[in-house]
């Protein structure tokens, strides 16, 4: 992924090259841009009196070039994999500084949130993925089932790209302490009280 600013621009303008051959979609000023992903979610079999199983989000990764179904069944394996096709994910200049925590944090993350529905074939769905540290945090204390999973390298060059041309940290503001002696002090020519 590559990111250039036009010099002299009234607007940023980054233009980002998809080598990786998956699906991305950026308006020209890139005040918002989407990304086609694919998500894995993954069945464990329990053994225990209270569940029998645990599903989870294992994998977000750039949609496949190839055409896919929107829901398979992956090959058997120690776990029951399913892969959701083609989810969009949508970036946003609101949300530059959760982007940012996200890939300044030790082990950056996408973050799935999914929901459950025993009527449907896999019986969980999907139904938003976000590389925001921040929004991530809002579906968790909203009470959402959010997983995270580590943010494929492709997904951090364009996420990086995003930041570099929106994210401007807010400066910092002087602090003016809470001093309880500051009523005593005299006002006026600052030098303290005359004596008469």
């Amino acid at each position: 992924m590559v990111a250039e600013r036009a010099p002299g621009s009234p607007r940023q303008r980054c233009i980002i090259g998809a080598r990786c051959g998956f699906l991305f979609a950026a308006r020209e000023d890139m005040q918002a841009a989407r990304i086609a992903v694919d998500v894995i979610m993954e069945r464990e079999q329990l053994h225990n009196r209270w569940a029998t199983e645990r599903w989870q989000a294992h994998a977000v990764a750039p949609a496949a070039a190839s055409v896919t179904p929107a829901v398979e069944r992956l090959p058997d394996g120690a776990h029951e994999r399913w892969r959701f096709s083609r989810l969009p994910v949508d970036l946003h200049t609101s949300e530059s500084e959760g982007y940012y925590l996200n890939l300044s944090s030790p082990d950056p993350k996408a973050f799935v949130m999914w929901r459950r529905d025993d009527d449907r074939t896999p019986p969980v769905q999907p139904v938003i993925v976000t590389l925001s540290y921040n929004e991530a945090g809002r579906f968790m204390d909203a009470g959402e089932q959010v997983d995270g999973v580590p943010l494929d390298p492709a997904l951090a060059a364009v996420l990086r790209a995003f930041v570099a041309a929106h994210y401007v940290p807010e400066p910092r503001r002087k602090v003016r302490r809470n001093d309880p002696f500051a009523g005593d002090a005299p006002r006026g020519s600052g030098r303290g009280r005359s004596g008469g």
